[in-house]
């Protein structure tokens, strides 16, 4: 245990993050520093329980106490040996991940949870700074070749996993720089993309081959893919979109998440001058409450929007737990993220009817009408139609799982009612050889499940090529959060 009298002396405390007029002149991350010694003590704060909770949180089984005892003890270094010892990216993990762990955390059963998540990114940031982060470079080659297709975070965790292991792995990514979403989907002031370039610095290191501007299935057809490997590991991620298909949706100025984003990474990269789709000067609408939606808010935001309006069919959550939602399940409840304290409006229970569009076909407004639940269905509410002026309005309602044209297709994967790749218990396909990790056979998630996935998917490609199984595997295909 840490300080056995940590949870009842510290209260929980978070870093501040920059004021809001200097952040949006940026695109670095919003948090300040925060002092180790700060940070020490609210490790102290985590009781050791008997059952911690907070491992069946974590879908990486992450050994919260016992790092969070080092911590207290100031002993960094074996906390970040233990950080490492359940997950290949904490830094991600650390930025991204909505701590389902806090969640379940025994002490938020009555009290403020542990701060976890501001723990875990600060043990790796003090390990790359100490040195400590060093290639681990497999001792003997078994032969075997490997190629893992997608570079998000389950490719990315199944390739390293795979080529400590000792096999040859190639990683083949569509766009020009590995990372997936983590490149081009996360903004930067989420998290910066040095601690992705670190990483993959560490891969190369170990021996791990990245392949860019590779379109599988395309530039590389399905039968070269397979005759050259022994096994292949698909981690495309859920790319195909959720649509608006209502009146007026033709209208110049309606946008994908996924393609108002990467342009915007760019410009903050160096890579453009000018995102396509800025949202200067302009009236913005984003669709869909989610945290792709806050991520548009955020960077519209920093495009210097004139205005931000986020809609949600949903009603607004209340402020705490509901009975719907008991201790140690994941919340839904009313979060403001570092997006929404930057400005803006967001309206609950409400769904868009049409969008309206002016004498040149670009879109000035939208219809909406308030809506109420009744037995499953959203019904609008007589009398309460209203226009909302917009010039640049953005879909950020979810996806519908993995892109079927092209590779799936081509290796003719079996696939689930929604959608996804169907894989046995070892995470291979209908397809021998062929294994899925990620979002592409588990549907759209938290990168937590994606690396837990592509660990998980590693063992079984390390059982199938070996006959034996050396690696862990976190998770079952069928594991699902507590919720």
């Amino acid at each position: 245990m840490a300080d056995p009298k940590g949870f009842l002396t510290t209260t929980r405390e978070e870093p501040k993050r920059r004021p809001v007029d200097l952040r949006l002149m940026d695109w670095r991350e919003v948090y300040e520093d925060f002092a180790s010694t700060k940070l020490e003590k609210q490790a102290g704060r985590c009781m050791d329980c008997g059952i911690p909770f907070c491992h069946q949180g974590c879908p990486l089984g992450n050994l919260i106490p016992e790092w969070n005892t080092l911590v207290w003890r100031e002993d960094w270094q074996q906390a970040a040996d233990r950080l490492h010892a359940t997950n290949n990216f904490p830094e991600f993990t650390g930025t991204l991940c909505p701590a389902p762990c806090e969640t379940a955390c025994v002490l938020g059963i009555n009290d403020d949870p542990v701060s976890i998540k501001r723990v875990e990114i600060s043990i790796i940031d003090r390990a790359f700074e100490e040195g400590w982060v060093t290639p681990q470079v497999p001792v003997t080659k078994t032969g075997k070749k490997v190629a893992v297709v997608g570079s998000g975070p389950s490719g990315l965790a199944a390739a390293q996993q795979l080529t400590r292991a000792g096999h040859t792995v190639v990683v083949y990514e569509r766009a020009d720089k590995i990372g997936g979403l983590l490149r081009y989907g996360i903004p930067e002031f989420k998290m910066e993309k040095f601690r992705l370039d670190r990483r993959l610095d560490q891969m190369r290191a170990e021996g791990t081959e990245f392949r860019t501007s590779v379109n599988v299935g395309v530039d590389v057809t399905v039968e070269q893919l397979r005759s050259d490997h022994d096994a292949v590991v698909l981690a495309g991620g859920a790319t195909a979109w959720r649509d608006l298909p209502i009146e007026g949706r033709s209208a110049e100025g309606i946008y994908q998440a996924m393609e108002f984003l990467p342009p915007a990474n760019r410009v903050a990269a160096g890579e453009l001058a000018e995102s396509p789709y800025s949202a200067k000067g302009l009236d913005v609408v984003v669709i869909g409450g989610g945290d792709t939606g806050a991520d548009c808010v955020g960077t519209s935001h920093r495009q210097g929007a004139k205005s931000v309006t986020q809609l949600e069919i949903m009603p607004k959550p209340p402020e705490s737990r509901s009975d719907a939602h008991p201790w140690p399940t994941y919340p839904m409840i009313y979060r403001v993220t570092s997006a929404h304290e930057e400005g803006g409006e967001r309206l609950y229970s409400v769904n868009t009817q049409e969008f309206l569009s002016d004498s040149d076909g670009r879109v000035r407004a939208l219809k909406l009408v308030e809506v109420r639940n009744e037995g499953g269905k959203f019904v609008p509410v007589e009398g309460t139609e209203t226009e909302l002026p917009a010039q640049l309005v953005l879909l950020a309602m979810g996806f519908l799982g993995p892109q079927r044209e092209g590779l799936l297709t081509d290796l003719g994967v079996d696939l689930d009612q929604r959608g996804n790749v169907v894989r046995d218990k070892n995470f291979q396909t209908t397809v021998d050889n062929v294994f899925v990790a990620g979002d592409m056979g588990r549907g759209q998630s938290l990168i937590v499940w994606a690396i837990a996935e592509g660990r998980s998917c590693a063992a079984g490609v390390d059982a199938f090529l070996t006959g034996r199984g050396v690696l862990p595997a976190p998770i079952a295909p069928t594991d699902r959060p507590i919720s």
